[in-house]
C-alpha cells in the first residue's frame, strides 16, 4: 500500500482498477480532522491504490473522482452523452381524470392538490430577560 504522489496518475489508476473488476473493487475516502487530511483508497484485494492530501486545491478534483466512479458504478453515462427528451412536469405528476374515475373515494381524498397550503413556521417566543 504505497500512497500515488501524482493525483492524475492515481485518478487514472482508480478508473482503470474499477473498470477491471467492478464487482470486487472498493472505494474508501477517510477524512482525518486532527491532521487535516484527506485519504483516498480503491483495492481490489489484489492491488491498492491510495492517495494522501491536506490540501484544499484537491476538493474538485476529489469531487469529479466521485462522479465519475459513482456513474460507472451505476451504470450511467455523463448527462452530456445522454440526449436529452424534454418532459413537462405537470403532464408527468399530475394524475389524469382517468386515474381519478379508478381511484375508491377514501383513495380520492389523499389524493394532493394544487390548492396553496397554509403551512409555515411557528416563530419562536423571545427568552425572557432577568
Amino acid at each position: 500500500m504505497v500512497y500515488i504522489h501524482s493525483w492524475q496518475e492515481f485518478q487514472d489508476a482508480a478508473e482503470a482498477l474499477y473498470s477491471k473488476s467492478p464487482n470486487d473493487a472498493r472505494y474508501c475516502v477517510k477524512w482525518k480532522s486532527s491532521e487535516g487530511k484527506l485519504v483516498l483508497k480503491i483495492t481490489d484485494n489484489a492491488t491498492c491504490l491510495k492517495f494522501k492530501t491536506n490540501s484544499s486545491i484537491f476538493l474538485n478534483r476529489f469531487e469529479s473522482l466521485n462522479l465519475s466512479l459513482m456513474q460507472k458504478m451505476q451504470n450511467q453515462r455523463r448527462r452530456e452523452e445522454i440526449p436529452s427528451v424534454p418532459v413537462v412536469a405537470s403532464e408527468a405528476l399530475a394524475p389524469t381524470e382517468s386515474d381519478h374515475a379508478s381511484l375508491l373515494p377514501a383513495q380520492l381524498s389523499a389524493i394532493p392538490t394544487a390548492s396553496p397550503s397554509a403551512g409555515g413556521v411557528k416563530k419562536k417566543k423571545p427568552k425572557k430577560k432577568k
